[in-house]
C-alpha cells in the first residue's frame, strides 16, 4: 500500500521536516516545548486512530504505522509525547458514556492532549496505585513511578487496582491537586526532553462520572499482554532516520533488513489473534485499528494498545504460543537492526557523533530507551534469550 499521499503522511513528514528534525538536537538538551504541541495539535495527528463521528480521522492502521515511524524519527521526544494521546481517545471509544461524551470530541479532534498512567499496572500483584470506593467517587493512593508529559498534558487516564482484584481506569486534570503531586522532571540517559515525572497520590478523589473503564485485572492483563508483543514502530523510524546518515553502500544491507522486518511485523500486527483453548471469547480478543488499545465491548473490558489486528482465530487453540513466539522473535530481531543502524551511524560519525549537537549520538541514545520502552518481564526474557542467541519462547511455553 503506497501511504505517501495520505492526508496524515504528508502532514507528518512536513511537521517532521519544518519543524520536528531541525530542532531535534536543541530539543532533546533543553525539552519538548508546548509549541512542538501545538503543532501537533494543529496537524490533526492526534485524532489519527479517533473516531470520524467525533472528530477523528478513523484511519487505518498501516496510517497509524507510518505517521508513527515519521515522527519517531525526527524527535523520538515529540512523538513520545504525543504517542500517550491515542490510549486515551482508544480507551473512550467503548468505555462509559459520561466520561466519553465529555472527553472523546476534544481528544479526537486534538484540542486537548492526554497522557497515561498505568503501566505500574503490570508489576501486578504488587499494587504501587490502590483505588477504593470514598463516597460517590474512588480514592487513589500510592505513586505512579513514570508518567510522560507533564506540563504538557491537558488530561491523563489514571489506574489503579481494587482491593477485589479489579482495574479501575479514570480521567483526571493533569496538574498538581488535592491529592496528587509531581515529582522534579527526570534526568534519563534519553528522552529527558518528554518530561518524565513520577506522580504522588494521597488521596486523590474522582467522580465516578470520571471512569472510563473498571474490570477484573486478568481479563485486562489478557488485552495488555498482546501489546507488548509486537513491534513498535518507533523503532523501525529511528533505525531508518540513524541509515538516512550513511552512505547508499553502508545503509544498503541494513536498509533491505529493515524493509523485510518491516514487513514481517506488520503482517504479524495486522494478523488474527488466536484464542487459546478454553479462553472466554473477547479475553484475548481483536487487536484494534492502530495505534491505541481497543476497547472490545463494554462487557470484554480489556484494553490492547497495539498497531493492527483482525480479530480473534477461533481454530488456533493451540497456536498462541506460536504465534507471541513469532511475535516476540521479529521484535527481538527489529532491537538488533536498531542497534546496527544507530551504531552504524555512530561510527560513520566519527569523534564528531560524540557531540550533543549529532544527530547520531541522539538516534543511538532514542535506541537504548526504545529497548525498554513497553518492556514486560515476558519481553525482557525473549529479548535477553534472542541476544544469547537462543529462539524466543513465551512465558506459557517456559511454565
Amino acid at each position: 500500500m503506497d501511504l505517501t499521499s495520505h492526508p496524515l503522511v504528508v502532514r507528518a513528514r512536513r511537521l517532521a521536516t519544518d519543524l520536528l528534525v531541525p530542532e531535534a538536537e536543541r530539543i532533546d538538551q533543553e525539552g519538548v516545548p508546548a509549541s512542538h504541541i501545538e503543532a501537533v495539535k494543529r496537524s490533526g495527528l492526534l485524532g489519527v486512530a479517533a473516531p470520524a463521528e467525533y472528530g477523528g480521522a478513523g484511519a487505518p492502521p498501516a496510517v497509524l504505522r507510518e505517521t508513527a515511524e515519521i515522527l519517531a524519527g525526527a524527535c523520538c521526544a515529540t512523538w513520545f509525547v504525543q504517542t500517550q494521546h491515542h490510549t486515551p481517545v482508544q480507551t473512550l471509544v467503548r468505555g462509559e458514556r459520561a466520561v466519553r461524551e465529555r472527553l472523546l470530541g476534544p481528544l479526537s479532534r486534538g484540542e486537548l492532549l492526554s497522557g497515561v498512567a498505568y503501566a505500574h499496572l503490570r508489576s501486578y500483584p504488587r499494587r504501587p496505585v490502590r483505588v477504593r470506593r470514598e463516597g460517590t467517587g474512588w480514592r487513589f493512593d500510592g505513586t505512579v513511578p513514570w508518567y510522560t508529559g507533564w506540563g504538557l498534558n491537558d488530561v491523563m487516564l489514571l489506574a489503579g487496582v481494587t482491593d477485589s482484584d479489579e482495574v479501575l481506569f479514570a480521567f483526571a486534570e493533569a496538574r498538581e491537586q488535592p491529592g496528587l503531586r509531581a515529582s522534579a522532571p527526570m534526568r534519563l540517559a534519553a528522552l529527558t526532553a518528554a518530561r518524565t515525572v513520577s506522580l504522588e497520590l494521597d488521596g486523590l478523589w474522582l467522580p465516578a462520572e470520571a471512569v472510563a473503564l473498571h474490570t477484573p485485572y486478568d481479563r485486562w492483563a489478557a488485552g495488555d499482554r498482546v501489546k507488548t508483543l509486537a513491534t513498535s514502530p518507533a523503532v523501525l523510524g529511528v533505525a531508518e532516520a540513524a541509515l538516512s546518515l550513511l552512505d547508499d553502500e553502508a545503509a544498503a544491507p541494513l536498509r533491505s533488513r529493515l524493509s523485510g522486518l518491516r514487513d514481517r511485523a506488520y503482517a504479524l500486527a495486522d494478523a488474527p489473534v488466536p484464542q487459546a483453548r478454553g479462553e472466554e471469547r473477547g479475553v484475548a480478543g481483536a487487536e484494534g485499528a492502530g495505534h491505541g488499545p481497543t476497547v472490545r465491548g463494554a462487557a470484554a473490558g480489556e484494553i490492547v494498545d497495539d498497531w493492527g489486528g483482525e480479530g480473534v482465530d477461533d481454530s488456533a487453540g493451540e497456536g498462541v504460543d506460536d504465534w507471541a513466539a513469532q511475535r516476540l522473535a521479529v521484535r527481538a530481531e527489529a532491537y538488533d537492526v536498531l542497534r546496527a543502524a544507530t551504531t552504524a551511524a555512530v561510527v560513520a560519525g566519527g569523534g564528531r557523533a560524540m557531540a550533543l549537537t549529532s544527530r547520531a549520538q541522539r538516534l543511538a541514545r532514542e535506541g537504548l530507551f526504545l529497548l525498554v520502552q513497553g518492556q514486560t518481564a515476558e519481553s525482557r526474557a525473549a529479548h535477553l534469550r534472542a541476544l544469547g542467541g537462543a529462539p524466543a519462547i513465551t512465558g506459557e511455553q517456559e511454565r
